[in-house]
């Protein structure tokens, strides 16, 4: 059986909408099968979890893009192991993910292909941190903890994450600041959690004063 699921951004126009609740149709989706959820201040998706919920063994999730369905590899990597586990396949119809169609590409690869890059990337991540370490003990520089947000970064790392294809990764290591940092103030997709917001919004504080 066709799932389908729809996650609807607060910045979609009327017509963005209508395109991915349309392409679900066309993939032969049922109307009553689609499940929806749309932005909201706590991030909760009560609509994805009632979709998980509803896939059976042979189901197909079916998603418009696949920022659609999740909003950082890490969250598709856990999803993709739970797929495997209980053998439901996906389809994304547009995009670069739509690559992820899993009658014509074995999940269990598309799984390990994914953790094979994120492990490269930490590797890197890791090995880069280490080379500037090393360069700034050379320099007489002391290492002391890591910056923390500040609005003025919040604003540079929503930028990246919505202008650029880096990964949550890289603009961390950009900014100065951990992911764990990073993943307080914004969910995958760039949207501001509640402290983003909150930080934001003290418009009279320094930009300099560190969280």
């Amino acid at each position: 059986m066709l799932i389908g699921y729809e996650w609807i951004f607060d910045a979609d126009s009327e017509a963005v909408q209508a395109d991915q609740h349309q392409a679900l149709l066309n993939a032969g989706v049922l109307v009553s099968c689609i499940y929806q959820d749309t932005d909201s201040e706590q991030g909760d998706r009560p609509g994805l979890q009632d979709c998980l919920n509803a896939l059976q063994a042979g189901d197909i999730l079916v998603v418009w893009q696949l920022d659609r369905l999740v909003g950082s590899r890490a969250s598709l990597e856990k999803l993709l192991q739970e797929f495997w586990q209980r053998n439901v396949g996906l389809k994304v119809l547009t995009g670069q993910g739509a690559i992820l169609d899993t009658a014509h590409v074995d999940l269990k690869l598309a799984l390990n292909i994914i953790s094979a890059v994120n492990d490269l990337e930490t590797r890197i991540l890791r090995k880069r941190t280490l080379t500037a370490h090393a360069a700034a003990r050379e320099r007489g520089k002391k290492l002391g903890p890591q910056r923390k947000m500040t609005a003025s970064m919040l604003q540079r790392a929503v930028t990246a994450m919505t202008e650029s294809e880096k990964s949550m990764t890289e603009i961390a290591a950009e900014l100065g600041v951990t992911r764990v940092t990073l993943y307080t103030y914004l969910n995958g997709d760039g949207s501001l959690k509640p402290a983003g917001q909150a930080l934001l919004a003290e418009n009279d504080a320094p930009e300099d004063v560190q969280r």
